[in-house]
């Protein structure tokens, strides 16, 4: 059985990050519990949630579909025995974005409330500082905000993962 931590886990999209974090779980002999934090906005989106789904499925994960209330659904799913992914942070963090909610309060509601959590929690995020700079305001905003929120989890867990190209960089802590 692996030793388990709370860890954030990094890379840009179709790095891997999501396929490393999910092994991490499953090899720490916990139960896992999976918190998909995507919508089903368009017909490509449904697609892809619905295989997600049924890989998770077959798996053994059990899949909480949560888009806003990340913090309170991490109190309610965390406890003994049991392991949560979070996949991921950049979705959510669009979700609150879009749904006006005070981003401030709700991002720091979060890290808070990670402090305290009773079982290991790795989350997902994308690391979107490294592309061109976006030609929105609402897109620079979106790349800085997710960029202090990864900064903000990265300072309160033990391990943060890289992810390129399918291979991790340890960029804190040990695997």
């Amino acid at each position: 059985m692996t030793t388990l931590c709370h860890t954030l886990v990094l890379g840009g999209a179709r790095s891997g990050k999501s396929r490393f974090a999910e092994q991490l779980i499953l090899a720490s002999g916990l139960e896992p519990i999976y918190v998909a934090t995507a919508q089903t906005l368009d017909d490509e989106m449904r697609l892809r949630i619905r295989e997600h789904r049924r890989r998770r499925a077959e798996q053994g994960w059990r899949t909480i579909e949560e888009p806003l209330q990340l913090a309170a659904t991490l109190d309610r799913e965390t406890g003994p025995g049991r392991a949560v992914l979070v996949d991921c942070l950049t979705l959510w963090l669009s979700n609150v974005m879009l749904a006006k909610m005070d981003v401030s309060a709700v991002t720091g509601e979060l890290v808070e409330r990670m402090l305290g959590l009773p079982s290991p929690v790795i989350m997902v995020s994308n690391e979107v500082g490294l592309g061109i700079v976006p030609d929105t305001a609402l897109g620079r905003e979106f790349r800085d905000t997710q960029g202090r929120l990864n900064q903000s989890i990265a300072a309160i867990v033990p391990r943060v993962v890289f992810i390129a190209a399918g291979l991790p960089l340890v960029l804190k802590g040990t695997l």
